[in-house]
């Protein structure tokens, strides 16, 4: 579980090491297999207004946060998929009510990057990477 040690501060876990290269590029490996249908559910969740902070869940084991887009087994990936947004964090305390506007002014445009909360071991945290030019 994510530790608030900081209300004020977007995910001050205490518990989870620096994202190191090795993670990076596990993630951003999966991500290239994906990137196309992340970016067109992050355009359908903004465009049909359930919210405008999509965010992706990944995570090598079963989670019970956001809702399923793809298991491992459908794009040979390593991790799972699921989407989910800024108030189902704030929902389940995950990013602190008072880290709220400090979140969206850390967010990166959804058009040209991916949101993913990635679990992966000892690591949990917001990874924004871009994606792929046509």
């Amino acid at each position: 579980m994510i530790n608030h040690s900081n209300e004020n501060s977007i995910m001050d876990d205490a518990n989870s090491p620096e994202l190191d290269k090795k993670l990076l590029g596990k993630v951003s490996t999966d991500f290239l297999k994906v990137c196309d249908h992340l970016k067109e559910t992050s355009y359908q969740i903004r465009s049909r207004k359930f919210s405008q902070y999509p965010i992706f869940v990944i995570s090598e084991n079963e989670v019970s946060l956001g809702n399923t887009l793809f298991v491992k087994s459908d794009f040979e990936t390593s991790y799972n998929y699921k989407a989910s947004f800024l108030a189902e964090f704030i929902e389940r305390n995950l990013i602190g009510e008072e880290s709220e506007i400090l979140f969206k002014e850390h967010y990166k445009d959804p058009e040209e990057y991916c949101c993913l909360f990635a679990m992966d071991k000892d690591f949990a945290g917001f990874i924004h990477l871009p994606y792929p030019e046509d």
